[in-house]
């Protein structure tokens, strides 16, 4: 019986025959079995290959040939994108894949990470691309892609792509190796969202669950991170989400650099989980460097984070369409949600140590979100900052009184 693990190689062999042939006798020579998807369109070279591109147009309704006739590069590479979700993971349900590697330019790139994202965390996935040392965001998405450089084009071996291949290949190779689909028995799993600005308050949150017997996990709410955190609602087991840091509603409100779409939050929502809502970092949007965000943001007050971002102080108009974006989304919950607002302060910008305080706009948003939530949500307001010990515990109290019966293990 062949127990050894089994590595998805996705690399097109109309392009990029020679790479496909060294990365795999790499793999097979570090102890780990190839299936190779090949979603070439033009002629492939190898008609040995585990899953073809003939396979593959096939599980999208279409021959090779039909796709090859539609003349258009983008939607030729739509059908096989369609194909090779699908016959990745019928193989994954067959034979269960422990690794991902690919190697490509941003078509290829584009094919296999969307492939790559279909696959649960923790599966070793490592994309070679050229698309690498560029935006990378729309490749990796909220998945534990890696994304690998290979310096030049990938045009034939040389002395450095040598050794990008071999380095990626025993990558995956060793991980695949070690990787077990197998978990420990989770505790309790709760999501919450934070920036450096309200760690005084997450910190201390995370910590209380997790002496109740919670795991917690963090996530970083720069657009990828809510994404991610939405993503871990829709697949695991999650009892409770903690949503104090907003500063992605706002991105995506008014074009920030943190937007993670018009559908953050909506996950837990849509799901009846238990939610409970602070407006963490709501007192800002994010732009880049202070140039730019003056460009972007006129008339604003800017606190320059570093060089590369700058905090853009929300006025007055700014809360009042969060509080709107925000109720509309609450609306629609199928679980218990609380609303909590801390009357002095949103993040450490926020505060009197910071560099965008102004007390006056907090109880604007505390009357803006009351009057946009159903009287179905508790909406609770706190004399004190985001960051006071007093408003993190309060957080701890609502999580436990939404979460009261769940069993946890300590």
């Amino acid at each position: 019986m062949n127990a050894k693990p089994k590595v998805l190689m996705i690399v097109t062999l109309d392009t990029k025959a020679v790479e496909a042939h060294f990365i795999r006798e790499t793999l097979e020579s570090h102890g780990v079995d190839v299936i190779h998807l090949d979603a070439s369109i033009r002629e492939s070279t190898d008609s040995a290959v585990e899953i073809s591109p003939e396979a593959i147009a096939h599980a999208a309704g279409k021959t090779i040939q039909e796709v090859r006739d539609l003349g258009h590069e983008g939607k030729s590479q739509a059908v096989m994108i369609e194909g090779s979700v699908k016959c990745a993971l019928e193989t994954h349900a067959k034979t269960p894949i422990s690794g991902i590697i690919g190697v490509g330019g941003s078509m290829g790139t584009s094919l296999a990470t969307v492939v790559m994202q279909q696959f649960a965390y923790g599966i070793p996935k490592v994309m070679v691309s050229t698309m690498a040392s560029g935006f990378t965001r729309p490749f990796v998405g909220s998945k534990d892609i890696i994304m690998v450089n290979p310096v030049c084009d990938i045009a034939g071996l040389n002395s450095i792509t040598r050794d990008v291949f071999r380095n990626a290949a025993i990558a995956v190779a060793a991980i695949a190796k070690e990787f077990s689909p197998q978990r420990i028995e989770p505790k309790p799993l709760i999501a919450m969202g934070t920036l450096s600005t309200i760690d005084r308050c997450t910190v201390r949150v995370r910590k209380a669950l997790e002496k109740q017997g919670f795991e917690v996990m963090v996530f970083h709410t720069l657009g990828t991170g809510g994404m991610a955190l939405d993503q871990i609602v829709k697949e695991r087991n999650v009892v409770a989400v903690v949503d104090t840091s907003l500063v992605e509603h706002n991105d995506f409100l008014n074009h920030g650099l943190c937007s993670a779409g018009p559908d953050r939050s909506k996950a837990a929502l849509e799901k009846g989980i238990p939610v409970v809502f602070a407006p963490g970092n709501a007192d800002f949007m994010v732009s880049g460097p202070i140039d730019m965000a003056k460009s972007q943001f006129p008339g604003k007050r800017y606190h320059m984070h570093n060089h590369a971002l700058t905090a853009v102080r929300t006025e007055a108009g700014e809360l009042l369409a969060l509080a709107k974006h925000l109720g509309g989304l609450i609306k629609e919950a199928k679980g218990p949600v609380s609303f909590l607002v801390p009357l002095k302060g949103f993040s450490h910008h926020d505060s009197p140590e910071g560099h965008l305080h102004d007390p006056s706009l907090c109880p604007v948003f505390a009357k803006a979100i009351r009057e946009e939530l159903p009287t179905s949500v508790s909406v609770t307001e706190y004399d004190c900052h985001i960051n006071d010990h007093e408003f993190a515990d309060a957080i701890v109290a609502h999580v436990l009184a939404m979460t009261k019966g769940i069993a946890v293990r300590t």
